[in-house]
């Protein structure tokens, strides 16, 4: 006799996965379900969900990469498994990060002898990085000090207003009073004398960047060398450098040799550097360089022996993935110094390509320096109709995402448009998008304009006894900026901390 069941006793993992009950009715979001589903629908139903999210390498406003070659991609899921912080059992992936905080080191000219390894430290990011290198500082510091009798309880560092947040962070968090220098109208970072006059005796250090997120542009740690040494002569103090050069610093050594912004200059004490960026390292890797065992604490190391050995650890995060450390080594070998200059290179050449193309809609002004991170930054030359946020919005349509934000005080007025240049974006594509922003152009053009017509009400206020109190460009600007700010900050609400 031939045994038999009807269809709806059979094992549903026999059935398509969209024709089951698991994908005709929606999930819990918030909270965990009782029942378990099978594994064919939990993937199809994450899988279904992230086609919305856009196209990583469509992303121009990051610098974090986005494309590794298929060999790497294997050596990263061949060793997901692997926690970092377990020292004795991967001895091998050990080894391979300090090579790579040598070969880095090396790379940023550190002082060493013969034989003599460097100070370093693989992190999770810049962010880490700068958390570490910025308790380095405040220690030293403290100890300077505690040892002369003196206060010290009121540290602060003296950075550019075009830092990244991570430097707030730091600051918030290990309570360090942060001392911005304020931008100005066509000079849109650090400037190294005004950096120089807010040093006094409780700073810790000056943060110069070396690639601004604005605009790419370097800023001047030479200068800002020189100047501080003598500050330091005449006070007696001995206020040093942090680099930050966590966009720049996988790219001066190789287009930009000559520019001394590194452990060439004596009051260089460390550098950050982001791996994921142009270190050409899918996220979440990191390095944190010190110049000399003097410069970081022995005190914040701390010493572990229950994972088998004695190991030294300083960092903010135990536990960590081992893959990208050794996707870094594997860039570092696969590439050497040839590599790394002729894909920094063609960057440079594509931003070229990009920025030419730009300029010829006769719609724009370039923002962004010559010299610096490969990246364009531009602006309308005319946003009294539309603005770099329709520009911006616009441009969604075509897949392509990216930036417009309004710069930091005091130039809050200048509103700007970014494209970062990484490896993965060829010159295809960037004639593909100065196309795709000609089109953006033409239909704006043929559009009413909404900030304006938002706007008009508000001037009507202004009228008395028939008289109109004209504004000046730039109050028109700071009004179109607040608006779109507060329209963008709308779409973005959420929930809770993202």
């Amino acid at each position: 006799m031939v045994l038999s069941k009807t269809t709806s006793q059979m094992d549903e993992s026999v059935h398509s996965t969209f024709a089951s009950r698991y994908v005709r009715h929606s999930l819990p979001r918030f909270k965990m379900q009782e029942n378990s589903i099978p594994k064919e629908a939990a993937f199809q139903i994450i899988n279904d969900e992230l086609m919305l999210d856009g196209n990583p390498r469509l992303n121009l406003a990051s610098f974090v990469t986005t494309w590794m070659e298929p060999e790497c991609d294997k050596l990263i899921m061949d060793s997901i498994n692997k926690n970092y912080v377990d020292m004795d059992e991967y001895p091998v992936t050990t080894e391979l990060q300090n090579r790579c905080v040598n070969i880095i080191a090396h790379l940023f000219n550190a002082p060493l002898g013969e034989g003599e390894a460097a100070i370093g430290v693989g992190t999770v990011g810049s962010s880490e990085a700068i958390m570490l290198a910025g308790l380095a500082f405040k220690r030293k510091w403290q100890n300077k000090m505690k040892a002369m009798g003196k206060p010290y309880d009121k540290p602060n560092i003296v950075t550019g207003a075009n830092v990244q947040v991570c430097w707030e962070k730091f600051a918030r968090y290990f309570e360090v009073e942060l001392k911005e220098v304020k931008l100005r109208d066509g000079y849109y970072v650090m400037d190294p004398e005004k950096a120089v006059e807010m040093v006094d005796e409780n700073t810790i250090c000056v943060a110069a960047i070396l690639g601004s997120t604005l605009n790419g542009e370097f800023e001047d740690v030479k200068r800002l060398n020189e100047l501080l040494t003598e500050k330091n002569k005449t006070t007696g103090w001995d206020t040093s450098i942090h680099v930050d050069a966590a966009s720049g610093g996988f790219i001066a050594p190789f287009i930009y040799p000559d520019l001394e912004w590194d452990f060439r200059l004596p009051l260089v004490k460390s550098i950050n550097v982001s791996g994921h960026k142009y270190g050409l390292v899918y996220a979440g890797i990191g390095w944190a360089l010190w110049r000399s065992k003097e410069d970081l604490p022995e005190e914040l190391i701390f010493h572990i022996n229950y994972l088998g050995a004695d190991q030294p650890t300083f960092t903010l995060n135990f536990s960590k993935g081992s893959s990208q450390v050794i996707a870094q080594y594997y860039q570092l070998i696969r590439l050497g110094h040839e590599g790394y200059k002729n894909i920094m290179e063609n960057c440079q050449e594509n931003a070229k390509v990009l920025k030419e193309g730009l300029e010829k809609t006769g719609r724009f002004n370039i923002v962004s320096k010559e010299n610096g991170v490969p990246l364009v930054a531009f602006s309308l030359k005319d946003n009294s109709l539309h603005t770099e946020f329709e520009v911006s919005e616009l441009l969604r349509r075509f897949g392509w995402i990216v930036p417009a934000y309004t710069m930091p005080p005091n130039a809050e007025h200048v509103t700007v448009l970014r494209v970062v240049i990484r490896e993965d974006f060829s010159r295809t594509l960037a004639e593909r998008l100065v196309s795709d922003v000609e089109k953006v152009l033409h239909e704006l053009d043929n559009l009413p304009a909404r900030v304006c017509m938002k706007l008009a009400g508000s001037e009507e206020t202004a009228r008395k006894d028939d008289d109109v109190v004209k504004k000046t460009t730039i109050e028109v600007q700071k009004e179109i900026t607040t608006t779109w700010r507060k329209f963008v900050a709308n779409r973005k609400k959420t929930k809770g901390v993202c």
